[in-house]
């Protein structure tokens, strides 16, 4: 016999309130008990992909859906917190909710919720962007400082490699270690390339590894460099390159035929084919 649920408007509160039965010692459920901050964050990571995904495609119900479940993952460290004593919902909302009137002045000019700008005011936008930079380094030095051994260590581990990679060398260029024109990283990837060639021509496999990741990664430092943010760039051209493959599937089907039954180059005019089209 199924089961339905109460059409009835649920709130955040009930939100809370399912996250706290989940976690009851007694009544909750076994696999919700079993986790902690740390095992959860595997999942955290594959929802904002799966966010991400979802808005790429314009699947506006898969949006809402998915940003549930994100949603979800903070409600589960905010109950981990709370059990633990760290902290709770409210002390993060109310955090959030602080530190983005601060940053606002130009929307909350007194600080707070209620407070109005003149409308008939324009903002200044590099005003705005001066005094952002402003407040966030006078955050930084309010809070507890971290220490770190080395200058890269702040940045996290866990960050998809493109965007690692782009921070890494983000973090060195503020003390200095970094190219000041451009043609330097173009001539850094050419020699990575040639080490590339080199690394195959020796037949080392793992030499072939290592090179191409200096490649890719001096690839990532001409990105920063143009301004151009790596992981969503190579996620466009991931996007781009389904798109012709499928249009060329689309002429093997039609066709009645098997992909074996065309050579490379019948392929590749059908790739052309796509790329004239906009695809």
């Amino acid at each position: 016999m199924s089961q339905t649920v109460d059409s009835k408007q649920f709130s955040l509160n009930d939100l809370l309130t399912l996250m706290a039965r989940l976690r009851d010692p007694e009544t909750g459920c076994p696999w919700d008990l079993k986790q902690d901050f740390a095992s959860i964050v595997p999942h955290t990571l594959e929802e904002a992909y799966e966010v991400a995904d979802a808005i790429d495609q314009a699947d506006w119900a898969h949006v809402k859906d998915e940003l549930g479940d994100l949603l979800f993952q903070v409600i589960f460290y905010a109950r981990l917190g709370e059990e633990a004593g760290h902290f709770d919902f409210n002390g993060i909302v109310g955090n959030l909710i602080e530190k983005l009137l601060r940053r606002h002045p130009h929307v909350f000019p007194e600080g707070t919720l209620e407070s109005r700008r003149d409308p008939s005011v324009a903002p200044d936008e590099a005003d705005i962007a001066r005094r952002w930079d402003e407040i966030k380094a006078f955050e930084k030095q309010l809070k507890p400082a971290k220490t770190y051994s080395y200058l890269l260590d702040a940045v996290p581990n866990r960050l998809p490699a493109l965007n690692r990679a782009c921070k890494l060398q983000k973090q060195a260029s503020t003390v200095g270690f970094d190219w000041d024109e451009t043609h330097q990283v173009l001539d850094q990837i050419e020699e990575e390339l040639q080490e590339v060639r080199e690394a195959l021509a020796s037949g080392d496999q793992q030499a072939v590894a290592e090179e191409m990741g200096d490649l890719l990664f001096a690839q990532v430092n001409l990105a920063r460099k143009l301004g151009v943010n790596p992981e969503m760039a190579v996620r466009a051209t991931n996007q781009k390159f389904t798109r012709r493959f499928n249009y060329i599937e689309d002429q093997v089907k039609a066709s009645g035929k098997t992909w074996q039954s065309f050579s490379l180059a019948e392929l590749d005019h059908w790739w052309r084919e796509a790329k004239q089209q906009g695809l």
